[in-house]
């Protein structure tokens, strides 16, 4: 799902996404832990979602070494719109977001926001409906993680789509495959060259390496339970 989204520490996330694809020294993947996984306490409480979108890209970039127009070229994006990004004056859409997420060497679930502190006993096992990290897009949609963690073998989102939102007009492929159940609303979907038209009750499940994008075509939220698996999203 580029579809997202999707929101525990920052530092604890570090076990949970794979490690970037770009060779780093012992000294230098000890920098990047440091410059990239230590955010002040609840700064995702007192920033949006943009601003803490742009600056953990800002932040990873650097890291990595790689200038803005190197990204823009992995990205094929313009490097005025990745600027605006980065200041948090523009939010990406989530397969703008895979495909800097891709560039950078690690999933979109890098990118959801520390939820509020909750009970330690919970930890690694449950989450708690006022503890979910969320992952909003300007498409309108916007993904509450439901799992305790990326380190498994799945990842569970919670997906809600405003009325006409979707993941963007081009559709988009990734490893592993994905399932989902429509708790509420209407749900668009297209696997390459078949489309479906899923209601309440309704369910799915696809190889992702399948071309697919999504979208609420009615004027009520539309909400949908989703499983990835290997955790990609």
């Amino acid at each position: 799902m580029n579809t997202t989204p999707k929101r525990l520490k920052l530092a604890n996330m570090a076990t949970t996404i794979n490690r970037p694809a770009r060779t780093e020294t012992a000294r230098g993947r000890k920098a990047s832990s440091r410059a990239l996984r230590t955010p002040a306490r609840g700064s995702a409480r007192t920033e949006g979602d943009v601003e803490w979108i742009g600056r953990e890209i800002r932040s990873l970039r650097k890291v990595r070494g790689m200038s803005l127009q190197e990204l823009g070229r992995l990205t094929e994006k313009s490097v005025g719109y990745l600027s605006q990004i980065e200041r948090g004056l523009s939010h990406p859409s989530i397969t703008a977001l895979q495909s800097i997420s891709s560039a950078l060497g690690v999933q979109i679930g890098w990118f959801f926001p520390q939820g509020d502190a909750g009970d330690p006993t919970d930890r690694g096992v449950v989450v708690r409906h006022t503890t979910r990290r969320r992952l909003s897009f300007e498409s309108g949609v916007t993904d509450y993680l439901l799992s305790p963690n990326l380190s498994g073998a799945l990842e569970l989102l919670l997906s809600e789509f405003a009325p006409g939102a979707s993941n963007g007009d081009a559709p988009y492929s990734h490893a592993g495959e994905e399932a989902g159940l429509v708790l509420s609303g209407t749900l668009e979907l297209w696997v390459d060259d078949d489309h479906f038209l899923l209601s309440a009750g309704d369910s799915f499940s696809f190889r992702s390496t399948r071309m697919h994008r999504y979208r609420n075509p009615s004027k009520e939220i539309t909400r949908v339970v989703w499983v990835v698996t290997p955790p990609s999203y």
